[in-house]
């Protein structure tokens, strides 16, 4: 039997809360990398209430400066809240190996969408296996410095 959406959220949530605590816990030394990716902060503005946002995620590319992120929410049927607020807010920050920086995010186009997919596939398989299992098109999200 699935969880309802409520408890799946807040299920996500106290392991980012977790996984943040253990970065900051250990200095950095723990936690950085995750299923054999770069794990960034995400610092977003929040679409309805204005409230500056963190979110932990995987980066599974990393190249010329750009970042490249999966708005799977596990395969969920809904977007993540992250992908949410930047589309609504796309200047964001992300904290990369302890280190904030300004960055503009966008939603990837089709096209790019095409060539990046089996590149993040290769970095992580699940996310494949999150795609058959949602009835939505998972976004990739691209952050380029500004």
């Amino acid at each position: 039997m699935a969880l309802p959406s409520s408890i799946r959220d807040l299920s996500f949530k106290a392991l980012n809360a977790a996984h943040g605590s253990l970065i900051r816990l250990s200095g950095g030394r723990v936690g950085r990398s995750g299923f054999g990716m770069a794990v960034v902060e995400l610092h977003t503005t929040g679409r309805r209430s204005g409230r500056a946002r963190v979110t932990l995620l995987a980066a599974p590319l990393r190249d010329e400066g750009r970042v490249v992120l999966v708005a799977s929410k596990g395969g969920d049927d809904r977007d993540p809240d992250w992908y949410r607020n930047l589309v609504a807010q796309p200047k964001v920050e992300l904290s990369i190996d302890g280190e904030r920086r300004p960055f503009t995010a966008r939603t990837a186009s089709a096209e790019e969408k095409a060539e990046l997919w089996p590149k993040v596939v290769a970095a992580y398989k699940g996310y494949a296996g999150y795609q058959r299992r949602s009835a939505r098109d998972i976004p990739l999200v691209i952050c380029e410095p500004r």
